[in-house]
């Protein structure tokens, strides 16, 4: 599944999203994955996401991706509501196992299912889920994508190509076997699923001064990095070397012929901190056994500049109509 072009969604879909209302603090804004809307005395992060691009692990998958969307303002979700549409009214049992992972990805989260819709579509070749999160500030500051500043350190988790590597391993086995990787290959890139919430270390973030954090979905570190320095009108110098990728995940890049940079990878943060919070962001994520790397810096000119063997690459268009998975999709034939 991709979206629209940052022109379309421009040209046709903000326009329609404007609201004299004083209560929202933050409403629809390309780059930024949560709405801020006051409610009493305290700040209401929502928000709502779909998941068409896997089959095992749909609903359970769906739940970690927009915790996460939450997580990432400092706010811990709370509350979900659900959206499961089936091809056909005899999936019962497909119905049952995504209401189970439902029911397993609200415990892990902290959340309570608080509503929602369940039904069957024809028009429909695999199912779709689309949760919406939500959660409050509680007096916290919210953290947003737009906030980084030229100074900080910028800061991500775990590795790339997390989620993509995990879904092409569990629908596409068999294209994996017949593209030369081995069992041992599969259950490992499975195991990376495992990974996908970053819950914990947005926590760790938001408590200890991170100026910016964007969780890395569709459009992969590339995308989520352009997305960073647009909102904030910086630059962004990244080292490639320092940038961590789980070995499995390159071989699942060099057999697929996939881009790691631009490949879904929830599980993956990306943060922002000053030089004088650095210390203690380091710190406590060490303490919370949160693998890490510094990759780069903030500075005042514009876009993304990765340096890569000898050359810096530049990048600045934003392009939300590209997505690794779903070119996957059309290239090879799922399980």
């Amino acid at each position: 599944m991709s979206k629209f072009s940052l022109e379309v969604l421009n040209r046709i879909v903000f326009p329609h999203f404007h609201s004299e209302d004083p209560d929202i603090l933050q409403g629809a804004v390309f780059g930024e994955d949560v709405a801020l809307t006051r409610v009493g005395g305290d700040v209401l992060v929502s928000h709502v996401d779909p998941i068409v691009g896997a089959v095992q692990n749909i609903g359970w998958l769906a739940v970690h991706v927009a915790c996460n969307d939450i997580a990432t303002t400092g706010a811990p979700p709370q509350w979900i509501q659900l959206l499961v549409l089936v091809p056909h009214q005899d999936d019962e049992a497909l119905l049952e196992e995504i209401m189970r992972d439902v029911a397993k990805a609200a415990e892990e989260t902290g959340t309570s299912i608080i509503g929602g819709h369940t039904g069957y579509s024809a028009a429909l070749s695999r199912p779709l889920v689309a949760v919406t999160a939500l959660g409050t500030m509680q007096g916290r500051q919210p953290v947003l994508t737009k906030g980084a500043q030229p100074g900080d350190h910028i800061l991500m988790t775990k590795g790339i190509a997390l989620e993509g590597t995990a879904i092409l391993a569990h629908d596409f086995s068999q294209a994996a076997q017949q593209l030369g990787l081995t069992s041992k290959d599969i259950e490992n890139a499975k195991g990376l699923m495992s990974q996908v919430s970053v819950i914990p270390e947005a926590m760790v973030f938001g408590s200890n001064g991170a100026t910016s954090m964007h969780d890395v979905t569709r459009g992969g570190l590339l995308e989520t990095l352009i997305e960073m320095a647009s909102l904030a009108e910086v630059a962004l110098e990244v080292d490639y070397d320092r940038i961590p990728q789980p070995e499995i995940a390159a071989r699942f890049a060099k057999a697929f012929d996939f881009d790691p940079l631009k490949m879904i990878s929830s599980g993956t943060l990306v943060a922002s901190a000053s030089e004088d919070k650095l210390e203690g962001v380091i710190t406590a994520l060490d303490e919370a056994e949160i693998l890490w790397a510094d990759i780069g810096m903030v500075t005042l000119d514009k876009g993304v500049h990765i340096k890569k063997d000898s050359e810096v690459l530049h990048f600045q268009e934003i392009h939300p109509e590209e997505d690794e998975l779903a070119r996957m999709w059309t290239r090879y034939t799922p399980d």
